[in-house]
Parts: C-alpha cells; structure tokens; sequence
C-alpha cells in the first residue's frame, strides 16, 4: 500500500511539462526493470510504464510499448503483452529507430516474448512482421538507389595532362536529394554488411562543398552490426547537440555502425571502413576534401585517435569525448599528431580514462609542441554526453571545424608505424618496413607512466587505485621518415625503411622545373618529373580526393 501512495505522489509531482515528465516517468520505470530482482519489481516497472502511458496518452511511444510488452510477457500475463506488441508491431518507426516488424522477428525477441510463442496470436504477428520487412527493404533499397545517383563522370585518359587535371580537380556530377537522411548499406566483407547514415543540410545544394563530420559510437564491443539504420536512433540524445550545431553550420552528419568484431578500435578487421564509406559518400555528395573530420564518444572517441595516429590523410582534425588515448592494434606513435590536430573534452569522474593521465598526456603534447587541446569538464561521469553541460564541448567541435582546413601538401612530415598498411601520409606513401636495420638516433619512442586509474567499487562509488602502467604499448619494431621540401628541394630522413614512394602535385613544385630528392643527406634525385595521366586517374579512383591529386611519383629504395 505504501509504494502505491508514494507513486501516486511522485505522479503528481510531475504533471508539469508534459512530454518531459513522460520521459521522466519513462526512465523511472526502465531503472526500476533494471533493478527489478524479482516479479515484484518486474510489476513496479510495469506499473510505471503504465500510468505513464495513462497520464500521457499523446507522448507514448515506441520504447515505452515495447519495454512494458516484454515486462508484461515476463510476468506471464499474455493479453497485457499483446494489447502492447500489437501497436507496437504496427509502428514505421520508434524513437530508437526501430521499425516494428523488428521487434517481433528480430535476434532478440525469441527469449524476449517466449512466454508468448505458443499463443495463436505470436504466430499472425511473424507472419505480419515478416511482410512488413519484405515492404521495408524494398523502399530502403530504392532510397538508397537514389542516394547513388549521380551524373555521368568519365575521363579521357589520353586527355592533354594540364587539362586532365583541372577536370579532375572541378569534377562535380552531383544531383539534389529527396532526402535529409540516408540509411546506406556497406558491405564489410562477402558474408557481412553494416550500414552509416548520412544526415544532410535541409537546404542541401549539390553546387556547393561542404563539411563532413563522422561520428564514431563507442561501446563497440556490446554493439552489433546493422545493415539499416534509422535517423532517430543517431540524431537525438546523446548526439542531440551534434545534430543541432550540424544543422545550424551545414555540416553532413555521417554515423558508421560498428560491432564486436569490426569497429574502429581492435580489433583491425574494421579499420578500413571509415575511409571506404568516406569515398563511397564522396561519390554522390559534394563534400569540401580539405573539411573532413572525425569525433567520437569512449570507444568512439579511441577510434577517432587511432585514425589519428595511423591514417589521417583523408582528414582535417580529430576530436574526442572521454578518449582513452592508445591505439590498442599496435603502437601509439604519439608525434604523428604533428601531421594533424585533436581536441579531448575529458571528466575528472572517469573510470575509462583517469585524469592524472590526461594531465601527462597534455603535457607530453605540449612538449612535442602538438596541435593539441584539452578541456576538462569537473563532476561528471564517463558519459558526460548525456548531460546538457556538454552543449559548449560540442559548440566548440563546430568552431574549431568551421576554422580549420587541411593542409593536403604540407611542408613538413613526420610519420611513424609498425604495419605497412598504414604506410601513407599525404606526399609520403607505399611506405615498406626493414626492422633489421638499426634505428637512427632520433628514432625514440615516446611514452610515460600512468599511476593511478578510477574504479568503480560493489557499491557503485568512485575510488582511485593505485597502478603501475605504461600509457602506451609497442608490439612491433617501427620504421619512421622525416621530409620537408621548399624551393624544388625534398630532405627526407629515414629510419628502418626499406622503401617509399614521393607522389607530387603542382601545387608542391613547378613541374617545369628541376627537382632534387635528398635521402639521409645523399642525392637521390635531380631531374623534371612528367605527368602520368595513370597515376592521377588511379588516385582519384581510389580517394575520390578533388584537392589531393598527384600528378607523378618517385620510387626509392632506401
């Protein structure tokens, strides 16, 4: 009797502010399912859901019926389940994205509703769902057809070389979209397909380039692949504020699915996928080459890092929320950040990242005098998202995005790896390994010591323990190159590299002119450079890459 008059009075408290207070009654009930130990409990949270939907008759929604349908299928009462489950099988789509055939034949529902699969009603409700994906996937594969359409793009290879270039270069077969949103199938290998979705500026216009911003979620491991996504599922809460300063820059939003297995974190399966998507985005949409950015939240915002250290070219600047600062397939080459920039809004209540390493990181950065910044946000958890307090860490995304630009012939490089499929930055590329050489003496690894890390104990509290860690790890023997160029002239230093390949632009050198290539103080080359229509047509294939282009390429061995 007591829970009854102290819900009654919560109830009264909130019939202030409408849809809000259903959302707060909503989450009230999925903490309490959560807690729930017991069939009691189980009721309590059905209760809530309930009045909830009662109370606010207007606001009830997808998740709401679906979470209430399940309680009430655990609690074995099936003509409660149903008159939930029916509507719900009905819905295009819930708050979350979902369709409602989804939550009827979808991976979970077995053990879900399995107090309900020997009910005749279960078995019309498969067989409705099971028409309404067939419908489903027919209009998403027409939507995504449209996405793809473009006009004719096709060059002549044996095209004067200065004009071929310049057609290159202003190349734009670009056509209007019907849509603001795109949920676009990618396939990951021959047996497994993942999705993104793009989100577009309402007054998209395919004459103008524009920013491109992917957004990496994190908790990649308890996540899985999905070949559709809906826009509901990215644009709202934690990523509201993405979507608000999007729209308000007219910057395309792009939200890559990510799994257990491929992802942008460990372990490399997925890694490729950014750059792929990116290109195939590129391909339809008229994106700025040199506005590219990635951002993340946790395992996200590591995934954001880690393009960082090991292939940034595509990009102009990395960001990341609650980063842990490693890659985790190799080692953390940490002055490779000089090629780039990253901005890391961090908590001094995280358990995923302690903020006496923040504070070494930061310090490390400022040493090796990296483009680099970090804002501390103090009484927070590790997802500081979920708070609007975070609304000025995304205004400043936005800012530094509208500002910056990136530079695709810089002119100076430093680049480190340990795996040859990571050997590219910019003007550099085709970069081969020769570990057996020894390392030259300004090769050194670059790391410091974590000693103590947050920990959530038994009874949820926030403590800090001691710890004796290294902030990064190095597996694997590294080789590292150093170039600069000005005036005609390339110095290029390496260190445990056997061979690498220097592309060059027109906007680098005067193609007319003599060039020479130093390597570790010895000429290695000193002559003109001619144009290979090959090269160009091939790079552009492969990047899509307007502002990027090379016009010829020298091979060295070391």
């Amino acid at each position: 009797m007591r829970y009854y008059i102290t819900l009654s009075l919560f109830l009264v408290c909130l019939l202030v502010n409408g849809q809000e207070n259903y959302s707060t009654l909503t989450q009230k009930a999925l903490e309490t399912m959560w807690k729930a130990k017991d069939e009691a409990g189980y009721q309590k949270a059905l209760d809530l859901y309930e009045s909830a939907f009662k109370i606010y008759p207007d606001s009830i929604d997808g998740t709401g019926l679906y979470k209430a349908s399940v309680l009430a299928s655990e609690l074995k009462n099936t003509d409660k389940a149903f008159k939930y489950l029916i509507p719900l099988s009905k819905m295009k789509a819930d708050e979350d994205g979902y369709p409602g055939w989804d939550y009827v034949i979808g991976e979970s529902s077995k053990s879900e509703y399995k107090n309900l699969l020997d009910d005749p009603r279960w078995k019309t409700l498969v067989q409705s769902a099971v028409r309404e994906k067939e419908f489903f996937y027919k209009d998403l594969k027409e939507i995504q057809d449209e996405f793809f359409r473009t006009k004719a793009l096709s060059f002549d290879e044996h095209e004067n070389a200065v004009k071929l270039y310049s057609q290159i270069k202003n190349s734009s077969p670009y056509l209007p979209k019907k849509q603001q949103n795109y949920s676009v199938l990618f396939k990951v290998n021959d047996s497994t397909n993942t999705s993104y979705l793009v989100h577009l500026p309402k007054d998209y216009d395919p004459g103008n380039k524009y920013p491109v911003l992917f957004f990496l979620h994190g908790a990649v491991r308890n996540n899985v692949l999905s070949d559709y996504q809906m826009p509901a599922e990215n644009l709202g809460g934690w990523n509201r504020f993405y979507t608000k300063y999007a729209d308000l820059n007219h910057v395309i939003l792009v939200f890559p699915k990510g799994g257990k297995k491929y992802n942008w974190m460990t372990p490399d399966d997925g890694f490729f996928m950014i750059p792929e998507m990116l290109k195939q985005i590129k391909k339809t949409i008229n994106v700025d080459d040199n506005k590219v950015f990635i951002s993340g939240h946790s395992n996200g915002a590591t995934g954001s890092f880690s393009y960082l250290m090991k292939q940034p070219g595509s990009f102009a600047g990395f960001y990341g929320f609650n980063t842990f600062p490693k890659v985790f397939t190799g080692g953390t080459f940490i002055e490779n950040i000089k090629n780039r920039s990253f901005i890391n809004f961090s908590t001094d209540q995280d358990y995923y990242y302690p903020p006496n390493a923040n504070d070494a990181f930061t310090q490390l950065m400022k040493d090796i005098k990296a483009d680099y910044k970090e804002q501390r946000y103090n009484g927070f958890p590790h997802w500081f998202p979920q708070f609007d307090e975070s609304e000025p860490a995304v205004q400043t995304v936005f800012n530094d995005l509208k500002s910056r630009r990136r530079n695709p012939f810089p002119k100076e490089i430093t680049w480190e790896y340990d795996d040859n499929n990571y050997g590219n930055i910019d003007w550099i590329s085709d970069m081969k390994l020769d570990t057996l050489q020894p390392k030259a003496r300004w090769h050194k690894a670059l790391n410091f010591k974590i000693t103590k890390w947050l920990q959530y104990d038994k009874n949820d509290s926030l403590i800090t323990e001691n710890v004796n860690k290294n902030a990064f790890d190095f597996p694997r023997k590294s080789g590292k190159i150093k170039a600069i160029y000005a005036d005609q002239v390339f110095k290029i230093e390496t260190s445990c590299i056997q061979s690498f390949s220097l592309n060059l632009s027109p906007e680098m050198i005067n193609p007319d002119k003599k060039i020479k290539v130093f390597i570790n103080g010895k000429l290695y080359f000193n002559g003109k450079i001619k144009y290979d229509r090959k090269l160009m047509l091939r790079n552009f294939e492969n990047n899509r890459d307007r502002e990027q282009i090379w016009i010829s390429s020298l091979h060295f061995k070391v």
